[in-house]
């Protein structure tokens, strides 16, 4: 018996290591986004930075997160290098998160991890899904557009993307 509750742990463990793996078209769209993001000069898009949501009650949201989450893009207002020292769990919110879909991954758990953001401070929240190239924004948990083509606009923001080299 304790031989197979501890399979069973390591099988759920297994399960969520693979539940947040990416793909081709997740990496490639991440970057598509970065470069894009990277063109206004205002704003500094930074790749998987753990942020600091330690003072926001988790267990009113339904993740397994203890006290941070990682967004696959954060945007924060034009900077540069931290020095000295790097910064491993950011306690300034970004100005935007951005989260895109995985072949493993529902919209649920990322809709979660929005209720946080928002919580946090956070202004705007994008939800990318490279199987229909589209960028959903959502400026609030009930406020939302969906961009399938032309541009995306983020009204919070000031942004405005053609989508065309997203997704090309």
């Amino acid at each position: 018996m304790a031989v197979s509750s501890i399979f069973d742990v390591e099988d759920v463990v297994v399960e969520e290591e693979f539940a947040d793996v990416g793909s081709f078209n997740h990496g490639y769209v991440q970057a598509r986004l970065i470069i894009a993001l990277g063109a206004f000069p205002e704003y500094t898009p930074i790749s998987e930075l753990s942020l600091d949501v330690s003072d926001i009650d988790l267990t009113q949201f339904n993740l397994r997160s203890r006290d941070e989450l990682k967004p696959d893009i954060a945007l924060y207002p034009k900077r540069g290098l931290s020095r000295p020292l790097d910064i491993l769990r950011m306690a300034e919110m970004p100005l935007l998160a951005v989260e895109i879909l995985s072949p493993r991954q529902g919209s649920y758990d990322i809709l979660e991890k929005f209720r946080v953001y928002f919580a946090a401070g956070i202004k705007s929240c994008w939800l990318v899904d490279p199987a229909v190239q589209s960028i959903s924004v959502y400026s609030a948990m009930n406020s939302w557009k969906t961009f399938g083509e032309g541009a995306v606009v983020d009204e919070a923001l000031n942004l405005r993307l053609d989508l065309a080299p997203i997704f090309s």
